[in-house]
């Protein structure tokens, strides 16, 4: 499904270059984690904090024969991938980094390596998503499309609060559901490149979502403008409303490593951008309706979000790891509930039927300033 079909590699790199000028301006060509690779770096990340907490607790012990007080562990986020890792030096700093979405050990370009299809192929190489699935998303999508969204302004951040939790396991070690939690997130909206994206409210922490800029490196050659990556309303809007188009410049853009599933990938990316952003009805309506498109794409009859509301499911399975990850949707209303990741099967680190991970939107909505609240915004408009 992955092979790059037969060809002039000319041929192959006319048609990514016709592809890429639909896309609106944007960052340039970069690589980006694969959920199975995001998820190892997230226990790697794990283990590397531990050890850390371990090596403070000694110490403390030593000055004042006290425990001392274990700090919280940020939880790796669904946001959207971006293409620079911030460079900073010791684990904990890693955390603050993964926690703002940022990608690992990767630069701005992109090599050949790994299994890159040619754009689109996979999407019809098994004629799409379940029947079920498709009839779904299809409704989904007329749902989107009928409703009105209010355009977010430039100088705008896109609010979204969440409850969820995330596997707070040994490193390859059996899985253990961390403690459910909330979290807030604030994007900025700014088309221009930036290396200030945004904000993240979790533990009672501030986490920054920052582009990492290396020493002696100008910050406007780090910073990053609107894309895939940072998708902003404006950029969104720019996008084709065609699914077809719109599915081949995902392919187009998305990477995968040797070995995975070049589809679950982009299965992911448009994931990303449903759960945590604000977009056009027609380009919400457009996402779905590519997603009917990529082969494996199922429907559950029955899910459950992270605060107990059940709904209907548009679903992917990740064979390689045994993992499943589900959209949920209210059954009656078709409106985004929120995404959790579940064991497909029995592995050595979980039985089948084990949640991995699992977040609920509880409010979405736009506000004028990084860290502001919509009752302050509406408190400050009333004033």
């Amino acid at each position: 499904m992955n092979a790059t079909p037969g060809g002039s590699e000319q041929e192959e790199r006319a048609e990514l270059d016709e592809l890429r000028r639909l896309l609106p301006a944007g960052p340039v060509e970069r690589q980006v984690l694969s959920p199975g690779r995001r998820s190892h770096h997230k226990d790697v990340l794990m283990q590397l904090i531990d050890r850390d907490h371990d090596h403070d607790r000694d110490r403390d012990r030593e000055r004042s024969n006290a425990d001392a007080p274990v700090r919280p562990r940020p939880r790796l986020p669904r946001l959207p991938r971006l293409p620079r890792p911030a460079l900073v030096a010791g684990s904990v700093a890693v955390a603050v980094a993964l926690a703002a979405g940022l990608t690992v050990g990767i630069g701005a370009g992109r090599d050949d390596g790994g299994t890159a299809a040619r754009p689109g192929a996979s999407s019809t190489a098994a004629g799409g998503g379940s029947r079920g699935a498709v009839v779904t998303l299809d409704r989904i999508a007329a749902v989107a499309l009928r409703t009105d969204v209010e355009p977010v302004g430039d100088g705008q951040f896109v609010y979204v609060r969440s409850t969820g939790a995330g596997n707070e396991g040994a490193f390859d070690g059996p899985v253990v559901l961390g403690k459910m939690h909330e979290r807030q997130v604030w994007f900025s909206q700014r088309q221009g490149p930036v290396t200030d994206v945004g904000l993240i409210r979790e533990y009672g922490q501030d986490w920054p979502i920052e582009v990492g800029v290396p020493d002696g490196t100008d910050p406007k050659d780090a910073a990053v403008p609107a894309g895939f990556d940072r998708p902003t309303y404006a950029w969104l809007a720019a996008l084709p409303t065609d699914p077809d188009a719109l599915l081949k410049l995902l392919y187009a853009d998305t990477r995968a490593e040797e070995g995975e599933d070049k589809d679950q990938e982009v299965f992911g990316r448009i994931g990303d951008l449903v759960g945590e952003q604000v977009m056009p009805s027609a380009t919400a309506a457009a996402f779905y309706r590519a997603t009917a498109r990529i082969p494996g794409v199922t429907e559950v009859a029955d899910a459950v979000d992270a605060v107990g509301r059940h709904g209907i499911a548009i679903a992917r399975e990740d064979t390689r790891h045994g993992t499943r990850t589900e959209w949920i949707f209210d059954p009656g209303t078709l409106e985004y509930l929120g995404v959790r990741t579940v064991f497909s099967r029995d592995t050595e680190r979980a039985e089948a039927g084990t949640v991995y991970d699992t977040s609920a939107v509880l409010e979405r909505a736009v506000v004028d300033k990084s860290g502001q609240e919509p009752g302050e915004r509406r408190r400050a408009g009333r004033g």
